[in-house]
């Protein structure tokens, strides 16, 4: 069989740790945030970004209020090299913004990387070497020894180049690559190691902690975590940073972990782009921070903008389910799920009054990110009688009464079903009105109502649309009440029991020439029959709707 789970092994690189603390504690305030889009999302690019698109994107970031940007590889390839040139010529970096440039622990390769730095006010040079024993021993070839030793040495070149730039601040980043699938004590071990070399207590420094190959469950990376932490002897003097995959799926949630576990920073990019299934989407992270009340330290509130340059720089579609930004996330076609969201947002209560969000199905305004309530509830054949309510009621005022709703909402279904495909708001008006508001045989022309003790009396003419002459037709009836008098009257005529089954009436706009909008539901030979009719005259609107409904019995 070549789909066999017996040539896999379980995870081998957890601690082992009788006590954790990191399930224990909330996050309360953001990590240090990193872009790496432009170096570790770049690389995974079909096609790389242009310098042009380089800059465009940078000043996106920028924008967003990054203050930590990953630029490139300059030593890897000329563009990069170019592209660092670029913004430090040109003056592009900004004072409050930290760039970062990423390099192997080899020579010529850290010569380079400086060399392509060379008047920056401030940079973090990002030193790495994979530590990780399937790399060690497949692919270097090399023991534990020889492996820090080529840590040391790179720490060591950091050193000698920082000091030909004395006019530039340095900041040193060092990350043992494929951290989560080094044995931890090692992991620990190294970054002593390159520690000693530095000398976090004279210089800063970052260790960056990278899952870059998600091969566990985050609980377990969390675990690495924390046990780094709580074993480096020079905790209180470096900084911690992650920077976490997503072959699994769960680098966000690996992420949070970790800051949980100890983690000061967190690199990723916009939109998750990175090598096989992406990196640490920070959108997703942070947005996830915002809604449960954590100030994120970024400024996504154009998101719609924002996801137009990455993904126009990237060439990558966006996928509508994207958490935060996708184009149907604030969208509910279950007819249960629309009925809770209008429930919510139409319900009054301290929160809402004091601007706290909480609607069922939306854990975030969308408003806050630049979206719309337009967005949230979209129709089709899974649509619900609370859903369709919602559209009529925001795009045309319409407030259908409850009785009418699961009518509607049958009507709407079977044109859904029909067409096979999600239907606009226009035509489910049309469906509304083909429904309950096209006129039938007979037309209101006049009517006049007197009222004698308690009984209203009222004189209806009708124009019979099928006669071309003698089309007119008056009928009278008495009743208490205008609507009692007029199917009074309807029956008398015809020969027929009608009862009004429901009504319900309400005004269209606020103004004092409000147009009113009639819902009348009859009960003729024990059918239903519904009828609607808008008038700036509420018994006209009444009567209309009464006699629609009426003319939709087959034998009238």
């Amino acid at each position: 069989m070549s789909f066999n789970h017996q040539k896999y092994r379980p995870f081998q690189f957890a601690p082992k740790m009788t006590e954790r603390f990191w399930p224990d504690k909330t996050i309360e305030k953001a990590p240090i945030w990193v872009s790496v889009d432009l170096r570790d999302g770049n690389q995974a690019l079909i096609d790389p970004m242009t310098i042009e698109q380089k800059v465009r994107f940078f000043k996106l970031l920028v924008d967003c209020g990054f203050k930590e940007i990953e630029i490139g590889f300059p030593s890897a390839s000329q563009i990069e090299y170019d592209f660092t040139r670029r913004l430090i010529e040109d003056n592009l970096i900004p004072d409050d913004v930290t760039v970062q440039v990423l390099t192997q622990a080899r020579e010529h390769l850290i010569n380079r990387t400086f060399e392509s730095l060379k008047g920056v006010k401030k940079a973090i040079v990002h030193l790495y070497n994979s530590t990780s024993r399937v790399q060690r021993e497949k692919v270097y070839q090399k023991s534990r020894e020889e492996i820090k030793e080529l840590a040391v040495f790179g720490a060591k070149l950091l050193n000698q180049q920082a000091e030909l730039f004395p006019d530039s601040e340095w900041i040193f980043e060092y990350s043992p690559e494929s951290f989560s699938q080094t044995e931890p004590d090692y992991a620990v071990e190294v970054c002593e190691a390159v520690c000693q070399v530095w000398n976090p207590k004279k210089r800063k420094i970052i260790l960056n902690l990278p899952n870059t190959v998600e091969c566990a469950t985050a609980n377990i990376y969390a675990d690495q975590v924390e046990y780094f932490c709580r074993n480096l002897t020079c905790r209180e003097d470096v900084i911690i940073s992650v920077h976490t995959h997503n072959d699994r799926g769960c680098a966000v949630a690996a992420s949070e972990l970790a800051v949980l576990a100890g983690a000061d920073r967190a690199e990723g990019t916009l939109l998750g782009n990175g090598e096989r299934t992406g990196n640490m989407d920070i959108m997703v992270m942070a947005m996830n921070l915002y809604s449960q009340g954590v100030n994120p330290g970024l400024d996504f509130s154009n998101m719609s903008e924002i996801v137009n340059v990455v993904s126009e720089c990237n060439n990558l579609p966006v996928s509508p389910r994207h958490p935060y930004i996708g184009e149907l996330v604030f969208t509910a076609f279950s007819g249960s799920h629309q009925d809770a969201i209008k429930k919510s947002l139409e319900f009054e209560d301290e929160d809402k009054k004091n601007g706290i969000w909480d609607i069922a199905y939306l854990p975030l305004d969308p408003q806050d990110i630049g979206r719309t309530y337009q967005d949230v509830v979209r129709i089709n054949s899974q649509s619900g009688k609370g859903g369709i309510a919602y559209i009529l009621s925001r795009d045309y005022g319409l407030q259908v009464p409850r009785w009418l709703q699961v009518d509607l909402a049958q009507k709407v279904q079977k044109e859904s079903e029909k067409t096979q495909k999600e239907l606009s708001s226009q035509t489910v008006l049309e469906v509304f009105n083909k429904a309950y508001i096209e006129r039938g045989r007979f037309t209101l022309h006049d009517y006049q109502i007197s009222r004698k003790d308690r009984a209203d009396s009222v004189s209806v003419v009708l124009k019979d649309r099928t006669k071309s002459e003698n089309n007119e037709l008056k009928i009278d009836g008495e009743a208490i009440g205008v609507m009692a008098a007029f199917i009074n009257a309807l029956e008398k005529q015809f020969a027929v029991k009608i009862a009004v089954t429901n009504y319900s009436q309400h005004a269209l706009t606020q103004a004092t020439d409000a147009q009113a909008v009639a819902y009348v539901q009859l009960t003729i030979e024990n059918q239903l029959f519904t009828g609607i009719a808008y008038s700036h005259d509420t018994v006209s609107a009444m009567l209309r709707a009464a006699l629609t409904a009426f003319c939709r019995a087959e034998r009238f």
